[in-house]
């Protein structure tokens, strides 16, 4: 052993008072992290003694636990951290804990000064163990190496302008940290606070962490064990307690993945949004750890936006850490682990899609918008999110329709993939824009959700298949494949062209034009836009919103063969003396066009129509 000295104060650089007040006041908000780092520490000693214990015997206390103890004593405002790790020698201690003291401290506060933020400055200066000055007034390192001839040493410091070393007589292997807590700390020494800190950041470190002889860590953490030995009760059991949902997830997705980047991790895939009063999420994001050390409890950088729904854990030894911890570096191995948990993550829906309809359908009713989302705002993704888009349409019932589904019942000489916007499926059924499709059977998808018309703007095609709305004007459709009977007589050309003249002088500015229809065949009319273009769709999205917008002039067209406009046609041929018309058929007109915006889901006020509608009835009750 060698030979003992005496007590030696040494002085802190001027600078240190000024680096231990950022660390108090800037980089560590929550001041309860500073356990986590000191746990940290002695979990980083032990394993470095174990890692030792594999090939050197002779060491001191080679039979001594591997564990961490916290000790509090209320009465004197004091907490202990203890471990059985390598402890450090005099040299290592001055090293360890002098590092910002001496040569680090000018470096550090310069590259605070030149504007680098903490993530510039990761892991060079190892203030972890600073984090202590938060909330003690003092603070005792008493360490002695496992190297047996070594000499015990306690360093002190009250935080200020200086330290000491001095001998100590501790005779084990290890470090104690004793810390003589603030007045507006004192929290710090009550077990059940120690507990929850403990079991917030630290419950999954693999050593026993030891308060009052009880062990409150759980050590092993799922995420971390092998697919293969993990029972599916497992998985439920953690979802649970991870989340605090009741019900089963419905899906888990394992991932211990070592190249390109090493990952651990455990996503779920939960049945609701919001499963109980008890899972109302403060905010939506993974826990994130390192070496099973919580870094954060809600991290956003590992998933898109889009896939916010997703709850669970991911580890990886290889994401640098900030200063404090509390996040992590933006640099080229968060974007690995994102792509990797991103694919993982829609390769998972994918196959539960294939595998589990039913599980699939009761996911896309609850987060099919988040898919839609992604689908509007990442379009370098398309590839991965097109797949899981499910929509009613008119060949279904009440199933949900894939595009891929909507492609292979494509007729041939069907060149386009049809679709409908509309506020619900009962409205968009009985549009009057189906008729040549339910004549000619074919498939249209219903649009029924407000994001709907802003995505269908990020989808030029699909499979080579261009996206047509039905109301376009000028929508080119597939050739009869074979031919029609001739369609039954209609209104006169010029009774039908007579009686557009009417519509065009009764509703004037409120439509483009009025014209006969080619294409219907059990409506009366329809409305169509007279431009196509993203501003149509998304005029409907607007008022679906409840904005209030105007809408621009539509074309309407008439159906010549349908017994309302043949009536309509000759009751304005009886009036050709009289162009301003009888009251019946301006009223008809006017009822007409605002039943079309009722159906297209444009009427600014549909309860205006009422009186109108009692003067028509007056008059039928009246014959």
């Amino acid at each position: 052993m060698s030979e003992k000295k005496q007590e030696e104060s040494l002085e802190f650089r001027t600078e240190v008072q000024q680096l231990l007040n950022i660390l108090a006041n800037s980089l560590y908000t929550e001041r309860e992290i500073f356990l986590r780092e000191l746990v940290s520490n002695g979990s980083d000693a032990l394993h470095r003694i174990q890692f030792e214990m594999l090939t050197n015997r002779d060491i001191l206390d080679p039979d001594a636990e591997l564990a961490i103890h916290l000790d509090l004593n209320e009465d004197e405002h004091t907490l202990t951290i203890s471990d059985t790790g390598t402890g450090m020698t005099r040299e290592e201690l001055i090293e360890n804990l002098g590092t910002i003291a001496h040569s680090g401290a000018m470096a550090f506060l310069n590259s605070l000064g030149e504007g680098q933020g903490p993530e510039d400055i990761i892991g060079q200066f190892g203030v972890g163990f600073y984090s202590v000055f938060t909330v003690a007034e003092e603070v005792s390192v008493t360490t002695r190496s496992y190297q047996p001839e070594e000499q015990a040493w306690r360093w002190t410091s009250k935080g200020d302008s200086h330290f000491t070393l001095s001998p100590s007589d501790k005779e084990t292997r290890g470090t104690v940290i004793e810390v003589k807590l603030k007045e507006d700390a004192l929290e710090f020494a009550t077990a059940w606070r120690l507990e929850q800190i403990v079991k917030t950041h630290s419950d999954y470190v693999s050593f026993p962490i030891y308060l009052k002889d009880k062990v409150i860590n759980h050590q092993t953490a799922l995420w971390r064990e092998l697919p293969r030995d993990i029972e599916e009760s497992d998985y439920i059991d953690f979802y649970r307690q991870l989340t605090l949902d009741f019900e089963a997830p419905l899906l888990h997705i394992h991932l211990v993945t070592d190249a390109p980047v090493n990952i651990r991790g455990l996503l779920f895939l939960p049945r609701q949004r919001e499963r109980s009063f008890l899972r109302l999420r403060p905010d939506y994001g993974l826990k994130l750890y390192s070496k099973k050390i919580l870094i954060q409890e809600y991290n956003k950088d590992l998933l898109p936006e889009y896939l916010g729904f997703i709850d669970g854990v991911v580890d990886s030894e290889d994401i640098p850490l900030n200063i404090s911890r509390e996040t992590v570096q933006r640099n080229p191995v968060i974007r690995q682990i994102k792509r990797a948990l991103t694919s993982r993550v829609t390769k998972g829906l994918r196959e539960l899609a294939d595998e589990k309809p039913d599980d699939y359908r009761t996911f896309w009713l609850e987060f099919g918008p988040y898919i839609k989302q992604g689908v509007t705002t990442d379009p370098a993704s398309h590839k991965d999110l097109l797949p899981l888009l499910r929509f009613h349409s008119s060949s279904s019932s009440d199933d949900l329709v894939s595009l891929a589904d909507y492609v292979d019942r494509m007729p041939e000489e069907q060149e386009s993939i049809y679709y409908i916007l509309g506020s619900d499926r009962e409205s968009v059924a009985h549009s009057p824009h189906l008729d040549y499709f339910r004549g000619h059977d074919i498939e249209v998808l219903y649009l029924l959700d407000p994001l709907d018309g802003f995505m269908i703007q990020a989808l030029p095609e699909y499979a080579s298949k261009s996206f047509h709305n039905v109301d376009d004007a000028e929508l080119e459709l597939p050739p009869d494949s074979e031919s029609k009977p001739e369609a039954k007589k209609g209104t006169d050309q010029a009774d039908l062209e007579l009686l557009i003249d009417r519509f065009k002088h009764t509703l004037a500015d409120r439509v483009a034009d009025v014209r006969e229809s080619h294409l219907l065949t059990d409506s009366p009319c329809r409305l169509v836009s007279s431009e196509a273009g993203p501003e149509r769709d998304l005029q409907r999205v607007r008022h679906m919103l409840g904005q209030e917008i105007p809408v621009d002039p539509r074309l309407m067209e008439l159906n010549r063969h349908h017994p309302l406009i043949q009536n309509m046609a000759s009751l304005a041929s009886s009036q050709m003396d009289d162009p301003t018309g009888d009251a019946t058929l301006t009223q008809s007109i006017e009822q007409l066009f605002e039943n079309m915006l009722v159906l297209e889901g444009l009427h600014p006020n549909p309860a205006l129509m009422v009186p109108r509608i009692h003067s028509l009835l007056e008059v039928a009750t009246r014959a």
